[in-house]
């Protein structure tokens, strides 16, 4: 008996409309002179990851924490309403639509805050936590963003990033600051010295600044980052 012929299975995209979320600190308006947009890390909510930055209000500041598309629970079992959920800005899966689909996410959301806020007038800064680091990091060297200060906190630089891309991080004229901490269970010293190694091939020199303290936003090295600017 002959198996029967089975057809190929094809994946094809679209691109469709979506509803994003993101969470503001302070008042979008002509008085603002600093902006900083803030990148989560994987799991976590942008209403939850922005409280981290109250230690950094200032009446002239506007913290904004764009939230990933992607969202899921993070318990087993049965989900309900008082289940526990998270958001990833990407898997493997659809791994380059995802990337275009965040990188055009942020450029938008960019666009929406600079129509209120005078950019000539104001410094931005992109700030990357966790997974967020190669979000941001992505974002910065292939979308519209001419960010002042970009700060990549914690997390892993993208595998494909290129000279061209490392330089857009420090193209507003800033430094690139790169943040860990001593204690940190994901970035361990041989992977951070891979991370200043990669940088360093690239052409690019980054400030480190290093805290007593594990896998979070540390408030007071964050307040002293602020004040550097």
């Amino acid at each position: 008996m002959t198996p029967k012929d089975e057809s190929a299975v094809a994946l094809h995209h679209m691109t469709v409309n979506r509803t994003a979320r993101y969470a503001v600190l302070g008042q979008q308006g002509p008085g603002v002179r600093d902006v900083w947009i803030v990148c989560h890390g994987h799991a976590q909510l942008a209403k939850n990851f922005i409280e981290r930055f109250r230690v950094i209000e200032a009446p002239d500041r506007l913290i904004v924490a764009p939230e990933a598309l992607n969202h899921y629970y993070l318990d087993g079992g049965f989900h309900g309403a008082s289940s526990r959920v998270g958001a990833t800005w990407m898997t493997t899966e659809d791994r380059e639509a995802e990337i275009a689909d965040y990188v055009a996410y942020l450029d938008e959301l960019h666009d929406e805050i600079f129509r209120l806020v005078p950019r000539a007038l104001c410094r931005l800064a992109v700030l990357g936590f966790s997974q967020g680091v190669a979000t941001a990091a992505r974002w910065v060297a292939a979308g519209k963003a001419s960010p002042d200060r970009v700060v990549l906190w914690a997390g892993s630089l993208p595998a494909e990033l290129s000279e061209s891309g490392a330089r857009r991080l420090t193209g507003g004229g800033g430094p690139l600051t790169i943040v860990v901490g001593d204690a940190d269970q994901f970035i361990t010293p041989k992977i951070f010295d891979t991370q200043i190694a990669i940088l360093d091939s690239l052409g690019v020199i980054p400030s480190v600044t290093r805290y007593k303290g594990g896998h979070e936003i540390d408030g007071p090295t964050l307040e002293s980052i602020a004040r550097d600017e």
